[in-house]
């Protein structure tokens, strides 16, 4: 009962800050004589808020304490305790049932400062009108009135990250956003700002979207066809192997095609915080397009419609082995071969804003080279699902396929980019 060791307090409490209603855990233990007394207080301003007070049972000299650890759930909301925002101390103490200290027992006192915070972040938009299409693409400029915030878009749940842009006022934020090729209306569009502290704060904006109507197609998948692609898609085990051709296809197409677009377009998340590129978006030189964005298509086998997807990019053929040139300036962050989409080059063009190359025969450039408009990333080809020698180039928004059509626009770009991004800059000088 003269043990020497002290008990243990650990707090679970991300960061320093405290919010409007806070949440911590704390363990407390004692291996050897078991717990004796537990305080908790939060020190403001020359005032102790006392959150809890307990003593643990004894179990006899011979035991000690019948706790040995334990768990407190602390729901902290400083309005309710009467203080007022600003730098506290969270203070703690535990004791055991050792007789060490006249049978006072080993003790522990913790402190940590903590942050109090209780009020959200302004948020103001800057560019308040957004004139957008169904498939396409938003930039949406504000200011965040509070340092280390986390901010950005939400479409309808699809969260849209925002940066700090191109201007001399530290505080002001720009998110490129996107509403897919289903969304010919939103039921919430708005930009947020969470503080370190938990608090959130939502600003909407005023918008139009303009809906649009995608092609359908249908595309006659042939024997020759799938004994010459199915090959070079690996199932995995046994059971990969013994079904069917056909149903190989369609799980191809539909599960492997969503698994490639998941890792694509998380992509975005690894993203530059700066302006890689200026004006119009190239397109593949002297080529035809076989193919458009959103393409709503049947895939027919012996007659039969045995699956249906969506084609989230635009296809372009030239030449067999045509050389491809980066659509804009950027940094190159992918390139590897991809299941549906083969060969593929993923460039990154600052604030979220990445383009696609897929298809492709042959790379020109690695991971981390710093590319021009113009520049020649590789060589298209027939790599992955293609039928035939050409491009599928895509844009991507964050996490979004959108429309290629918008970016190879200059008075697109001009309009609904540069002008609100160039305005901005001029009202902040």
């Amino acid at each position: 009962m003269l043990e020497g060791g002290k008990p243990s307090i650990e707090l679970d409490l991300a960061g320093r800050f405290i919010g409007e209603s806070q949440e911590i855990n704390i363990k407390v233990s004692d291996k050897e004589t078991g717990i004796r007394k537990l305080w908790i207080g939060l020190y403001k301003n020359g005032r102790e808020h006392i959150l809890e007070k307990k003593e643990f049972p004894f179990a006899g000299f011979i035991k000690g304490g019948a706790v040995h650890e334990d768990s407190i759930n602390l729901f902290i909301e400083p309005k309710k305790l009467g203080t007022t925002d600003g730098k506290a101390i969270l203070r703690m103490f535990i004791s055991d049932y050792s007789w060490r200290g006249w049978w006072h027992g080993n003790k522990t006192y913790v402190e940590k400062e903590v942050v109090i915070d209780t009020l959200p972040p302004e948020v103001d938009i800057i560019t308040r009108n957004q004139n957008m299409n169904q498939g396409g693409s938003g930039l949406v400029i504000y200011r965040v009135l509070e340092s280390g915030t986390k901010n950005g878009v939400y479409v309808d749940g699809n969260f849209f990250p925002g940066h700090k842009g191109p201007f001399k006022d530290e505080n002001i934020c720009m998110s490129f956003f996107a509403l897919n090729h289903k969304q010919g209306e939103v039921k919430e569009l708005f930009v947020q700002a969470v503080d370190q502290a938990g608090n959130t704060a939502r600003a909407g904006f005023s918008y139009h979207i303009n809906k649009k109507r995608f092609k359908k197609d249908v595309i006659n998948i042939s024997d020759k066809f799938l004994n010459w692609k199915m090959p070079e898609f690996y199932l995995g085990g046994s059971k990969g192997s013994k079904i069917s051709i056909e149903d190989k296809f369609i799980k191809v197409n539909r599960v492997i095609r969503s698994s490639n677009s998941n890792k694509l377009t998380g992509l975005g998340e690894k993203t530059e915080n700066s302006i890689y590129w200026d004006g119009a978006f190239l397109r593949l030189p002297r080529s035809a397009k076989k193919a458009g964005y959103a393409d709503y298509r049947s895939y027919q086998y012996k007659g039969r419609i045995i699956d249906r997807q969506y084609h989230l990019g635009v296809d372009l053929a030239s030449v067999a082995h045509s050389p491809i040139p980066s659509a804009n300036g950027g940094k190159v962050i992918f390139t590897e071969k991809t299941g549906i989409f083969g060969k593929t080059i993923v460039i990154d063009h600052g604030f979220g804003l990445l383009s696609l190359y897929s298809h492709l025969s042959s790379f020109k450039v690695k991971p981390g080279d710093i590319v021009s408009k113009g520049d020649i990333l590789g060589h298209t080809g027939v790599t992955g699902l293609a039928g035939g020698d050409h491009l599928h180039f895509g844009m991507i928004v964050h996490n979004t396929f959108v429309n290629p059509i918008e970016w190879w626009d200059a008075t697109w770009i001009k309009n609904n980019i540069q002008s609100k991004i160039n305005n901005v800059k001029l009202s902040a000088e």
